[in-house]
C-alpha cells in the first residue's frame, strides 16, 4: 500500500479536508462581521458549497477504512467542489463584466426542507449585491480566490480519488 493510500484511509486526511472548509467558513464570516462586508446570494451559495465539502468531509471521517464511506464523502466532495466552481464562475462573470440583464436575485432560494436562510440567517441570509467586488488581495477579487480555491478542491480529489477508492491489502 502506497503512502497516498494509507493517507486516504487515514481520518487524518479526513479532517484537513474539514478543518480546510472550516477555515474558509470562518473567513467569510470575518469578512461579514468584522470587516462589514454584505455577502451577495451568490455568495450565500459558495457558502453552500464550502459546506457541502465540510459535509463531505464528516462523512469521510466517520469511519475512513470503509470503501463505500469513502465514497460518499468523495462524491459529495465532487459534488460541491464542481458546484462551487460554477457558482464562483457565475458571479466572476456579474463582477467583471456587469450588465443590468444578469443579475442575482435578492432571496435564495433554497429547498423547502431545507430552508438554510430561515434556519441560520446569521450565515446564510444575504445582505449584498451581486455585481459589487468589495476585496482583493494581489488584484485578485474575494470571488476569484474562491475559483481558485475550488479548481485545487477539484484538482486534490483527482489526486486523492483512486488511492481513496482502492481497498486496503
Amino acid at each position: 500500500m502506497t503512502a497516498l493510500q494509507r493517507f486516504c484511509h487515514q481520518r487524518t486526511s479526513w479532517a484537513l479536508l474539514f478543518v480546510s472548509g472550516l477555515a474558509l467558513e470562518l473567513a467569510a464570516l470575518y469578512f461579514q462581521y468584522v470587516l462589514n462586508f454584505d455577502p451577495c446570494v451568490m455568495c450565500i451559495y459558495i457558502r453552500v458549497a464550502v459546506l457541502g465539502i465540510m459535509l463531505s468531509a464528516l462523512v469521510g471521517l466517520i469511519m475512513p477504512q470503509y470503501w463505500i464511506v469513502r465514497f460518499l464523502g468523495m462524491g459529495g466532495w465532487l459534488v460541491s467542489s464542481v458546484w462551487g466552481v460554477k457558482l464562483a464562475i457565475e458571479l466572476n462573470e456579474m463582477q467583471v463584466n456587469p450588465s443590468p440583464f444578469s443579475t442575482c436575485s435578492f432571496f435564495p432560494e433554497f429547498p423547502n426542507f431545507m430552508p438554510l436562510d430561515k434556519w441560520l440567517p446569521q450565515v446564510f441570509s444575504p445582505t449584498g449585491m451581486c455585481g459589487e467586488s468589495v476585496w482583493s488581495f494581489m488584484s485578485i477579487s474575494m470571488v476569484q480566490w474562491m475559483i481558485i480555491g475550488f479548481v485545487v478542491y477539484c484538482l486534490l480529489w483527482l489526486v486523492m480519488v483512486l488511492p481513496a477508492l482502492t481497498p486496503k491489502r
